[in-house]
């Protein structure tokens, strides 16, 4: 069994909703940015390109989170997101010093305006918590944390990946970690209990349909980093 497929539970939310929008999946985990990270010739411009937007992306990520707390069903769901928004405020800084790292100072970073693409992808997300409950906003969110995930494993069985001297190596590693990997196993698992508590079953074309959504939203945030170069 291929590491991404132990991802949530035969017959729970997760596994049902990433069959149900195979082609999408496919398309958003292993489109060509991905392949291209793997066999370590995707041009730097597009990988900046990247970098930045996804800053800029984490930063609404994190409101996205922080409305989870607003609708997290109970004491224990709230104070688990409390910590995931200062983790990922944590991050911002991370990323800031990542980008450096390729040749992205703190201030070009913040100038940079949001692109369509990542404007598009988070106040779609952050809608979709504003008007549902928290299964609508933790359906929104999932694609974004479960995919990364599932990339990573993707890149490592791929026959064609670069392992010596591939110079996004650090960017696997770093989803491909085994810290990365719980917290892919945590969202995938809170989306099957959140399934069990709060109808899943009978809103599963409604969460299905916004399962989908995202996934195309995150192959059009590859896209925009091609379309750069």
């Amino acid at each position: 069994m291929a590491g991404w497929e132990q991802f949530g539970r035969p017959g729970g939310l997760y596994r049902r909703m990433r069959d149900a929008c195979a082609a999408d999946w496919q398309a958003y985990t292993w489109h060509p940015f991905v392949q291209q990270l793997s066999a370590g010739t995707l041009p730097l411009k597009s990988f900046q390109n990247y970098l930045v937007q996804d800053y800029l992306f984490l930063i609404h990520f994190a409101r996205a989170k922080a409305l989870a707390i607003v609708k997290g069903e109970s004491l224990s769901a709230m104070r688990g997101k409390a910590a995931a928004v200062l983790a990922i405020l944590d991050e911002t800084k991370l990323h800031l010093k990542y980008c450096a790292e390729w040749g992205l100072d703190e201030a070009a970073v913040m100038a940079t305006p949001e692109s369509i693409e990542t404007v598009s992808y988070t106040r779609w997300v952050l809608d979709r918590g504003m008007h549902g409950d928290i299964l609508d906003l933790e359906v929104a969110l999932a694609p974004c944390t479960v995919g990364y995930g599932e990339v990573a494993l993707r890149i490592l069985a791929d026959p064609n990946r670069k392992v010596e001297g591939n110079p996004y190596q650090s960017w696997i590693d770093t989803y491909s970690s085994e810290n990365y990997q719980n917290l892919v196993r945590m969202a995938a698992d809170r989306l099957d209990s959140l399934g069990d508590s709060h109808g899943g079953d009978c809103r599963f074309a409604t969460v299905s349909r916004d399962f989908r959504e995202a996934a195309r939203l995150e192959a059009r945030f590859w896209q925009q980093g091609l379309d750069v170069a």
